[in-house]
């Protein structure tokens, strides 16, 4: 292992921030006419878990989504590669004279106008320097030997610090110089807008506004082989969603994503859910229970909130659940409307359709710091 490179002076961003910054650079290129070869390729760093290879898949989405292109991500995971495997396999030419490089797979791309292609070149700090070296063309060139990117191809690189300890090496300074980097960071309120919109089970969420810390527990001196991330959070919830949302019945399943004590903790929050009303009733606008201590009340807008996800539709519900929130104290009540505010795209037009909506932003909007 060599010392890592020093990172202080790149920008630091939150997965959703970084996703905002590239998508919209990409798209101002495509939108103006303008080659995406003018957008030097990206190095995004950060430690195990925080989402960089789901940002990737995020900038597609946004990009297709602003362009109305089809988008479409090869992902490479250069750990697995050897330098003659982004080259291609050597082989005769058609009069036997000569050696010619078989194409590799990853540069098998559409080169049409209505397509945008992403070269993802993940886990690029943990290949040997060798392959390091075979990635220095297609970074800067966006050629290896005699293969050559499509015009309609962004290439994204991730990786792992080496102060991470995970398998990583000092990148080449020549490799580095030609990288726009950014380190990716863990922000909780980006993480729960994103999880909001993508469902993760509203207990994950829940805990989460409680405890943020609790995000992450990565610590590069740890021998753990469990830990808590963004990434394992998001498993988490998928045996919640998908297995059982009984936390006793699969809680040797969670302990195996995040660790014995933290799944510990997080069995031991879960019980607040037995003091909630009813979500029907809430959106019912029949409840008339409100709990009263702090971690029922982080419960409660979780659970609300996904409740609200799943009949977004039903303008009826959610203004009887907005009557509820009302009566909520104010700092719950922001994050129950924020929460509500990233169900799905756009959804505060459906909203401000709501008089009692409207009556709680002129009341409280301020403290959504901009949001609307």
């Amino acid at each position: 292992m060599a010392e890592d490179l020093h990172l202080t002076n790149i920008p630091t961003m939150s997965v959703g921030e970084a996703v905002r910054v590239l998508a919209g650079a990409y798209g101002s290129l495509i939108h103006k006419g303008e080659g995406i070869k003018k957008m030097p390729s990206v190095m995004l760093w950060g430690p195990p878990g925080v989402g960089k290879s789901q940002g990737v898949r995020e900038i597609a989405e946004q990009l297709e989504s602003d362009t109305g292109k089809r988008v479409y991500v090869t992902d490479v995971r250069l750990l697995l590669f050897n330098p003659i495997d982004l080259r291609g396999i050597p082989t005769a030419n058609e009069d036997k004279t000569l050696a010619v490089w078989l194409k590799p797979k990853i540069f098998d791309m559409d080169p049409s106008e209505d397509v945008i292609n992403i070269l993802f070149l993940d886990e690029i700090s943990s290949a040997p320097q060798s392959v390091q070296a075979a990635a220095y063309q297609i970074t800067l060139d966006r050629v290896v030997g005699e293969h050559r990117l499509p015009d309609n191809c962004i290439v994204i690189a991730a990786g792992n610090r080496v102060t991470d300890k995970s398998v990583a090496y000092k990148m080449p300074k020549a490799l580095a110089n030609r990288l726009l980097h950014i380190e990716i960071e863990v922000s909780i309120s980006a993480w729960r807008t994103w999880a909001v919109f993508h469902g993760i089970h509203p207990m994950v969420t829940g805990y989460l506004e409680f405890k943020p810390d609790a995000l992450i527990s990565f610590h590069a001196s740890s021998e753990e082989l469990a830990y808590a991330s963004p990434r394992s959070w998001e498993m988490v919830s998928n045996i919640l969603n998908s297995v059982s949302s009984d936390i006793d019945q699969v809680f040797l399943l969670i302990a195996g994503l995040i660790g014995m004590g933290a799944a510990a903790e997080f069995r031991s929050w879960s019980k607040v859910y037995r003091e909630l009303p009813e979500m029907e009733e809430i959106f019912a606008g029949q409840a008339n229970h409100m709990p009263r201590s702090a971690d029922a009340l982080y419960a409660l807008v979780s659970a609300m909130t996904a409740y609200a996800r799943e009949h977004r539709d039903d303008m009826e519900q959610i203004r009887n659940s907005i009557i509820y929130a009302s009566h909520l104290p104010p700092d719950f009540s922001v994050v129950l409307l924020k929460d509500y505010l990233s169900i799905e795209k756009d959804y505060r037009m459906k909203l401000m359709r709501i008089p009692e909506f409207v009556r709680w932003l002129q009341t409280k909007g301020s403290l959504l710091n901009g949001i609307i």
